[in-house]
């Protein structure tokens, strides 16, 4: 992995946490040229010293450089709940969704998600349908889902009524009314996680019950087959259209894998390793399918993330790469632009990417793609992550977003020179920047190739 903050000359560097003024003189110090357009972002508001910033700027003066308040949105969804969940009992229409904890692994808490609501919830569990939805829409039904809290060892999948019930959850393939008893009121702070979906605040539980569900068959078909390895009923549950996020859950919940080797997997590992192992098994057919005969640029702007994907008429090889502005998620403080990288080459890799699941994730939606044309290519993913990205909304965002490119029109070239033009005249951030920090990118411009010779 490439991690690069210094890299990018003509941005500010803050030696202090002082208040940093006179922008004017620094940009006559320091040119921006490098970072394209992006160059003068950085001046466009005066900073204050960031012990005190949002004490000063009471979410109206948007100091931090957000477009709009992180503080309030979160605020703001938890107002809207509260007067709903101040009790010790709780009765809603769980969409179906469940959460395994992974802190004091191997016990771990495990319990349903439930909002204070009777009806069709599904939309605030199934990242699928979240299409077009902005921060703010997701976190406001995100954070109405109040998590049930039962320890148990992972390893404890018969551990009675609380364990038994919350299995039967993640086989339910409707929205499923839950009625919860907890040991005190819910309470504490929302869960928000680059890796897994936000929820809002969480209770021990004493019992629950499910008023009624209704199981989905494809699932429990590979449940009641204990000799049917993990990884083997994920593959098979996606080939008959499950979706990855249901898949996922029932992973998580331990009803996969033969019968003694089951268990409970925390909700972000789970996530994780169906991403993983789905585009690995997709991987080995797309190796043995032609290449692609062009240069193909896709695009996708959402949540004020930019995306574009680059296939390569290449053997598969692949690399993901994020550029952070300073006031996003990941680069909350930093004067600069901090740019991360991940990539494999033909056999793929052994070693868990330092960027996260959300490699997993991308891959997965490309390894999709090009199954569906039967075709083979080299892919690199670019990701501009700018300030309106105010808190993290997990992973699917990155699968959904790359699936999304992926479906729109292309853009063809017949050369890579024609291609890099393109791309970079899509981004703030100069192409000299990116190349510096990709593995790829510098081996298809700078490394000969046999054909070259000939």
């Amino acid at each position: 992995m490439k991690v690069s903050t210094s890299s990018i000359p003509g941005s500010p560097r803050f030696q202090s946490r002082e208040d940093v003024t006179g922008f004017a003189a620094f940009e006559e110090r320091n040119s921006p040229r490098e970072l394209g357009k992006g160059g003068t972002l950085f001046a466009a508001r005066r900073q204050v010293q960031l012990g005190t910033r949002c004490a000063i700027c009471k979410g109206s003066k948007f100091l931090c450089g957000k477009d709009s308040c992180p503080i309030l949105v979160k605020f703001y969804a938890q107002m809207r709940t509260k007067p709903l969940i101040d009790s010790l009992t709780l009765e809603g229409s769980s969409p179906p969704d469940l959460f395994v904890g992974r802190m004091g692994y191997p016990y771990v808490n495990i319990g349903p998600l439930i909002p204070p609501v009777i009806g069709d919830t599904s939309m605030l569990g199934t990242p699928e349908m979240w299409h077009g939805k902005t921060i703010e829409e997701i976190t406001d039904f995100r954070f109405q889902l109040v998590r049930g809290k039962y320890r148990v060892n992972v390893r404890n999948v018969e551990g009675g009524k609380i364990v038994e019930l919350t299995r039967e959850l993640a086989l339910s393939k409707a929205p499923t009314e839950v009625d919860a008893e907890f040991r005190k009121k819910p309470a504490g702070r929302v869960v928000l996680d680059d890796e897994v979906q936000p929820f809002g605040p969480s209770a021990p539980l004493k019992d629950i019950d499910l008023i009624s569900s209704t199981t989905d068959h494809k699932i429990d078909k590979a449940f009641s087959d204990t000799d049917l390895r993990a990884a083997e009923a994920v593959m098979q549950l996606y080939q008959d259209g499950v979706l990855v996020s249901r898949i996922q859950k029932a992973f998580s919940a331990g009803l996969f894998g033969i019968e003694k080797n089951r268990r409970f997997v925390p909700t972000r590992w789970s996530i994780t390793a169906v991403d993983s192992m789905l585009s690995k098994n997709m991987l080995e057919e797309v190796r043995r399918f032609p290449l692609i005969n062009e240069f193909r640029v896709y695009e996708h702007t959402a949540l004020d993330n930019r995306w574009i994907v680059l296939m390569i008429p290449s053997s598969w090889s692949y690399e993901l790469i994020e550029a952070w502005y300073p006031k996003t998620i990941w680069n909350p403080e930093g004067g600069e632009i901090a740019i991360f990288s991940d990539a494999e080459g033909y056999y793929g890799r052994t070693e868990y990417p330092d960027i996260g699941g959300c490699y997993f994730s991308a891959r997965l939606a490309v390894a999709e793609h090009l199954k569906s044309e039967r075709r083979q290519a080299a892919a690199v993913i670019l990701r501009e992550v700018h300030p309106g990205y105010i808190m993290p909304v997990g992973v699917w965002n990155v699968r959904e977003a790359v699936r999304d490119a992926l479906k729109k029109p292309h853009m063809k070239f017949a050369t890579l020179k024609e291609a890099f033009a393109y791309i970079f005249s899509k981004f703030d951030i100069n192409m000299k920047v990116w190349m510096r920090n990709s593995k790829l990118m510098q081996e298809l411009v700078f490394q000969k190739r046999i054909k070259d010779y000939l």
